[in-house]
């Protein structure tokens, strides 16, 4: 091949790649802005690669790319799920995965045990009600989004996770537990006497609904008058479940509207005829999200009293997008709204009547009667009691 002919190749060559990248940025909808910006971001990672003192592997750059992206929106409940979260959240949604066994809880930038599952993995570990999570596999909470640090403390069953932990009167120590599965009913339920129910809901998995339910009707079956909701410490989850059970409490009409950046609207109906039960929420700082959503719903159609504490103040909706390589995108998509169009995004549900806890709340895997009977639990009896003695439903 004489030099003309390779120069000509040569040209060539850069034509036909310079018509793909073209051809690339006009199927991706991009600007001259977006081209360039995708020009220098494979121009920064190609120069990474080359030149880094260490070798390093594409797919970690990569990770750490759409990483960086998701936490650059500044959206604490958007992460990118790299395929040992991934999978973790998917196992979490079916309410089955590998933990430790206890419940968590977020106040004032810490995480607190509230509770642990008898004979689990921390339970055996020596964790105890009321110990401070200080570092998860020595990174800092602090360090941690609240929405990550479920996720990194549950793993593989078998697997290790090492915790530091802080108690009272003690100096900090590290508890190494050996990951189980966690098979959790989320909700619990007891007549608390003769005509009040008590239904305790932990979270929002795909199975809540049916345990709902469930629960509902056994508590129907002890002549049931009226009931306590209580979602205190409830971080939220899947929101079709909240409106499998909004649909069976919440009054006919909209239960909530999911609005999207386009101002496309999604609305969850309930046909319900009439409410059967007065009822009383309990909420705290920790109830988040779903919890929010049905508590709204309820206090919007004046079909339940909130007792307690304001709520967290999530109001967005989050989905999970797969990626190409058992990975995946948690990512903000649209806020809701209650029936009476109020956003508790960063504001949270208002109870209508504020009872601040006289004790430590403790969550057990089983319900223990001497553990029901709160300052908020009592506040909550108290009015239904009325409620049912003047023979109402709704509340006024």
């Amino acid at each position: 091949m004489n030099i003309k002919t390779l120069l000509i190749a040569v040209v060539m060559a850069v034509i036909m790649s310079f018509g793909v990248l073209v051809g690339l940025f006009a199927a991706l909808n991009l600007d001259a802005k977006g081209a360039a910006n995708i020009t220098r971001l494979v121009g920064a990672m190609h120069f990474i690669e080359s030149q880094y003192v260490q070798e390093v592997e594409e797919d970690k750059l990569i990770d750490g790319a759409i990483s960086g992206m998701v936490r650059s929106l500044g959206d604490p409940h958007s992460i990118y799920l790299e395929p040992r979260l991934y999978n973790q959240l998917k196992a979490e949604t079916m309410g089955t995965f590998g933990g430790i066994g206890i419940y968590m809880g977020f106040k004032e930038g810490k995480v607190y045990v509230l509770g642990l599952i008898k004979g689990g993995p921390s339970d055996k570990a020596g964790l105890q009600t009321g110990d401070v999570i200080l570092a998860v596999n020595s990174q800092p909470i602090s360090e941690i989004e609240p929405s990550e640090v479920a996720m990194k403390i549950r793993g593989e069953v078998g697997t290790q996770v090492e915790l530091l932990i802080g108690r009272a009167g003690e100096e900090d120590k590290t508890y190494t537990i050996t990951r189980e599965i966690i098979k959790v009913d989320t909700v619990d339920s007891t007549m608390l006497d003769g005509r009040i129910g008590y239904i305790r809901i932990s979270h929002f998995s795909e199975n809540t609904g049916k345990e709902f339910k469930d629960a509902f009707a056994k508590l129907e079956m002890q002549n049931m008058q009226g009931f306590i909701l209580d979602l205190r410490q409830n971080p939220g989850g899947v929101i079709t479940s909240c409106v499998e059970i909004a649909q069976e409490i919440v009054p006919a009409g909209p239960i909530v509207s999911v609005i999207r950046r386009d101002g496309s609207k999604e609305v969850y109906m309930s046909n319900l005829e009439h409410a059967k039960y007065p009822i009383v929420v309990l909420l705290d700082q920790n109830s988040a999200s779903a919890s929010e959503l049905l508590s709204g719903a309820l206090q919007d159609t004046k079909a339940a009293l909130i007792v307690g504490t304001k709520s967290y103040g999530k109001g967005s909706v989050q989905t999970v997008i797969p990626m190409f390589q058992d990975d995946g995108i948690k990512l903000t998509i649209a806020k809701y709204y209650t029936p009476n169009g109020r956003s508790i995004d960063g504001t949270g549900i208002i109870p209508d009547v504020e009872v601040e806890l006289d004790r430590p709340l403790i969550i057990t895997r089983e319900l223990d009667p001497d553990s029901l009977y709160d300052s908020q639990i009592l506040t909550a009896e108290d009015i239904l009691n009325k409620q049912i003695d003047e023979g109402k439903i709704l509340f006024e």
